[in-house]
């Protein structure tokens, strides 16, 4: 019993119309294949899918290539002529563009001015004076951004300067002075500072020389750390 007639049109199940073109297309691969072994042909096949993809056969022994040239030969007539002229025609039009910017360029710079009327120069230079104020701009922009840079650097540096002269004067200024801490309840008695004549006298121990001058205090002293005083600095005499 023969296989009945299948209507030729546009399957409209997607699905099924891509199973049907998967296996059509390999039937007629598998065609082309025994066309080229049982004939010696040269058989050249290019196929895209209602997808897009892309899927093509050629007999051994040649390409795709090849095969378009032949044809080409044959009918006498080239497929790349169409594309060359358009390839020919934008780069022609892409030369005429090239060279009016030259021109254009060199006008701007006061060159080539001959050619040009009245209306074209009076153009040329409101573009001239707009182009210049477009500079001037950026570069006031460009001074005024440095400026604040410079700016902080040197408030910067300048802090840093204080730190390391604030560092410095502390290491310059030594404390000196001396306690006793033998001293008894008394509490500042025992801590005196010397004039040049020393103890002269051989007075008691709570005797105090009449030239005695300013003394520091350290603050880590240990036995120094009564809260009636507010300061570390103190002054006798």
């Amino acid at each position: 019993m023969g296989r009945g007639k299948i209507e030729i049109k546009r399957i409209e199940n997607a699905t099924n119309r891509q199973v049907t073109y998967s296996k059509r297309r390999t039937g007629i691969m598998k065609k082309a294949r025994e066309l080229t072994v049982l004939c010696d042909a040269q058989v050249a096949i290019i196929m895209f899918s209602s997808t897009g993809k892309y899927h093509e056969f050629c007999s051994p022994g040649t390409d795709i290539k090849t095969i378009f040239d032949r044809y080409q030969q044959a009918i006498g007539t080239s497929l790349w002529n169409e594309q060359y002229e358009n390839m020919q025609r934008t780069l022609s039009h892409l030369k005429d563009i090239n060279r009016n910017l030259r021109t254009e360029i060199r006008q701007r710079m006061g060159e080539d001015l001959d050619s040009l009327e009245f209306d074209d120069l009076r153009g040329l230079e409101q573009n001239v004076d707009a182009a210049l104020k477009e500079v001037r701009h950026r570069k006031y922009h460009v001074i005024s951004t440095q400026t604040e840079t410079y700016k902080k650097k040197v408030k910067h540096s300048y802090e840093a300067y204080k730190n390391l002269q604030q560092e410095l004067g502390m290491r310059e200024d030594p404390a000196f002075g001396f306690v006793d801490n033998t001293g008894g309840a008394g509490g500042w008695d025992g801590a005196v500072a010397l004039g040049g004549g020393g103890g002269g006298g051989g007075g008691s121990g709570s005797t105090v020389t009449a030239d005695m001058y300013a003394f520091r205090v350290v603050p880590s002293q240990p036995n120094l750390h009564g809260m009636a005083y507010g300061s570390h600095d103190l002054r006798l005499g």
